[in-house]
């Protein structure tokens, strides 16, 4: 027999062999997986230190004109750490928990006010987690959150991919933070990171997002309301397509404002941060206003509504330097400025509570909108 026969017995073996390992292998059907769209996080309520993990199953259906709503299932367990109570759940189905498509992590508000880094070591840690997870605060709880079903929920269908991925509703209220994200601006130092705060109604048929909370160091938190998450969003995000309301000598106008631009620079004197400057572009038009306008007095009504915003950015500055706390990453920047310095976070942790803000604010009022 000549080696070449020989050589291609070898090959057909080989090939035979390996075929039966391959049906051997641990690969699950898709009908035996269950699919985790959204987990929350609550601390344990049956043991003094521990978690509550809730896991927002989608169920899958034949057609989606089946489906009249979207059908979901929900787990929940207790344990020491959120691994410990994921394990036991994953003995409450008989089907593999897949957590391949998981989007969305809420926690609980509570949990933030304490160490981070314990909880957050699991999502980083577990590979088939997305780092590009969207994280928010839940109010009451993350399980509360987790259950409601908004009646504006199509099948096939999560309303918070929908909130916060962009391919829903698009709002200057709604902050996004994702996972790699959040645990960046949480180790780093000089920014704390900001996080959406998801509530309900009283029948629990809405989710309501607008409000947002900065995180700081130690389980400082400082709450940021409708009008002020929107002004954090719109200067960090340069989020645009929204509306300023502008009130001057019983003048009022709704400026519909396209696009944003904002700058700052960190000034400093005798070596240490003296003064941080903000120049901030804004364009749009007038889409309301309660008396009569005039194209010739666009100049005016640029003048008064750059006072006006301008007096609200400034409030929001003051307002986190209060807290000290920095989601714009002021510190941050400065430390890339010092590189040769050996302790420049050190020297802006000294300065911050008494450095000064320039607020430059220049709008561009294109038109006073259309009438007919």
């Amino acid at each position: 027999m000549s080696n070449a026969c020989r050589m291609k017995r070898l090959i057909l073996v080989l090939l035979l062999l390996s075929s039966s390992l391959l049906s051997a292998c641990a690969f699950k059907d898709i009908d035996r997986r269950l699919f985790v769209s959204v987990i929350g996080i609550d601390p344990a309520e049956k043991m003094e230190k521990g978690f509550k993990v809730t896991l927002k199953i989608a169920i899958p259906f034949g057609a989606i004109k089946e489906s009249s709503s979207p059908t979901f299932a929900y787990l929940s367990e207790e344990g020491e750490t959120i691994g410990e109570a994921i394990r036991i759940l994953e003995t409450h189905v008989d089907k593999v928990l897949e957590f391949g498509h998981m989007k969305t992590i809420v926690v609980n508000e509570e949990l933030l006010k304490g160490e981070l880094q314990e909880f957050m070591n699991y999502f980083v840690r577990r590979g088939d987690l997305q780092m590009i997870a969207y994280v928010a605060a839940a109010r009451p709880s993350a399980e509360t959150i987790l259950r409601v079903e908004p009646d504006t929920e199509a099948p096939a269908s999560i309303s918070f991919f929908n909130f916060f991925g962009g391919t829903g509703t698009e709002s200057p209220f709604i902050v996004t933070s994702y996972l790699f994200e959040f645990r960046r601006d949480y180790l780093a130092d000089g920014i704390d990171p900001v996080l959406p705060i998801m509530e309900t109604n009283e029948d629990q048929s809405e989710l309501i997002v607008n409000k947002s909370i900065v995180i700081g160091k130690k389980g400082k938190m400082l709450e940021l309301d409708p009008l002020l998450t929107k002004q954090y969003n719109s200067l960090v995000h340069n989020a645009s397509g929204f509306s300023y309301k502008v009130k001057k000598d019983g003048m009022q106008l709704l400026l519909n404002i396209d696009h944003i631009e904002t700058k700052y620079k960190i000034l400093t004197d005798k070596g240490r941060p003296s003064k941080v400057v903000l120049t901030i572009k804004k364009v749009g038009v007038i889409g309301e206003a309660n008396k009569a306008l005039s194209p010739k007095e666009l100049p005016h009504y640029n003048k008064i509504s750059e006072q006006d915003l301008s007096s609200k950015v400034r409030e929001l500055l003051l307002k986190l330097q209060e807290e000290n706390l920095d989601p714009f990453g002021f510190g941050l920047r400065y430390r890339t400025m010092k590189l040769h310095s050996s302790k420049p976070y050190e020297v802006w942790k000294e300065a911050y509570p008494e450095i000064d803000f320039d607020v430059v604010m220049k709008i561009n009022l294109k038109s006073t909108g259309v009438t007919e």
